[in-house]
């Protein structure tokens, strides 16, 4: 007859070594669940409700935070989970990896063609290592520049610093001052170590990487008079348009055959772009998934950072890329990208808050 209940497993045998990882892992990450209902604290009554509707809908059960922005005017259409969007922020994972391979272009550090030796026999160049968020490429580039290049060109983009124009409820993140303990600059450089970036800065790196270099204040019109007297407000010109190409091509690669791949609507004419980050959180301990993102090249529409948070390893940047990808496809069906001009002007439902 078979036992009701398992004897315990052995320690010391190969399935009871893997049981005790598990409850290791388990016990280490509990705190933060996986699955919990991020929209319900939110207030969106100036949302535009078509891009609200689709990423709450494509973030469904996950423990997250969703950021979108208009590229052009930085202007935000829905920040789903506030609470995360508008606090400490998190490490950024391996969405650092644009702005060290922008530090370094601009830096001549490397060329869009040079190739750097990333295993005993493998050399790779930036789009590559962008697509395949190698890890090694971008540690040596970390280490050639140093890190006060490094922390340059990440203020520059507006790390540690808050994204928003009059949030109060907004936190800066954060930006060392000297390289982390853990790693480095090497670890900087490749995973973000030692930073707290959040949803509302990524998202707004992401519009600067669109539009072709303007950094705007994100603003959030929460009122009827907000809505009616918008105006952009541009934190900074960066003059990175030359070296955009090179940052692009890279992240475009992520999403047609790298980590990012899962963003992609096959029945849209929008391509995104984008970078996906993985990694565990220490400061918060959690796994994290990120994606930010853009879509389109040509006409940039709109631009997103998603943020994955929780205690399971299906929480990781190609799932993010999942929910981004959810969200292009979900505006694609209700027509949003075609009709995006129409919606954002005086007489809109999204203007007038409805």
């Amino acid at each position: 007859m078979t036992a009701l209940f398992a004897a315990p497993v052995p320690a010391t045998t190969g399935a009871g070594k893997a049981v005790a990882r598990t409850r290791k892992y388990a016990s280490r990450y509990r705190g933060v669940p996986t699955f919990a209902d991020s929209s319900s604290a939110d207030i969106s009554t100036f949302d535009d409700p078509v891009v609200r509707e689709a990423a709450v809908e494509a973030l469904g059960r996950y423990n997250g935070s969703v950021v979108a922005v208009d590229p052009n005017t930085g202007r935000i259409l829905t920040v789903v989970n506030q609470k995360i969007a508008f606090g400490d922020g998190y490490i950024p994972c391996s969405t650092i990896k644009p702005t060290i391979a922008l530090a370094a272009l601009e830096e001549s550090v490397i060329t869009r063609d040079t190739m750097l030796k990333v295993s005993y026999r493998k050399y790779m160049n930036l789009t590559d290592a962008m697509a395949h968020s190698n890890n090694v490429f971008f540690e040596e580039l970390g280490r050639r520049m140093g890190f006060d290049t490094v922390s340059k060109y990440a203020r520059l983009l507006g790390l540690g610093e808050l994204a928003g124009y009059n949030l109060p409820e907004e936190h800066p993140g954060a930006f060392p001052s000297a390289p982390p303990a853990l790693g480095g600059i090497s670890r900087m450089s490749s995973f973000g170590e030692g930073i707290q970036i959040t949803p509302l800065q990524l998202a707004a790196l992401a519009a600067a990487f669109a539009n072709g270099g303007t950094l705007y204040y994100l603003q959030y019109p929460r009122t009827q008079e907000d809505v009616q007297n918008f105006a952009p407000r541009v934190k900074r010109d960066l003059n990175i348009a030359s070296i955009l190409p090179e940052i692009r091509e890279g992240m475009l690669a992520a999403v047609l055959y790298g980590t990012g791949k899962s963003s992609f609507d096959h029945g849209g004419d929008e391509t995104p772009l984008g970078k996906t980050g993985t990694c565990d959180d220490h400061t918060t301990p959690s796994h994290i998934g990120w994606f930010v993102t853009y879509a389109d090249e040509a006409h940039p529409k709109i631009a997103l950072a998603v943020l994955l948070r929780g205690n399971t390893r299906s929480v990781k940047g190609p799932m993010a890329a999942v929910v981004a990808g959810r969200i292009y496809r979900k505006l694609r069906e209700q027509n949003y990208f075609a009709e995006s001009t129409a919606r954002n002007t005086p007489l809109s439902p999204f203007v007038s808050g409805k």
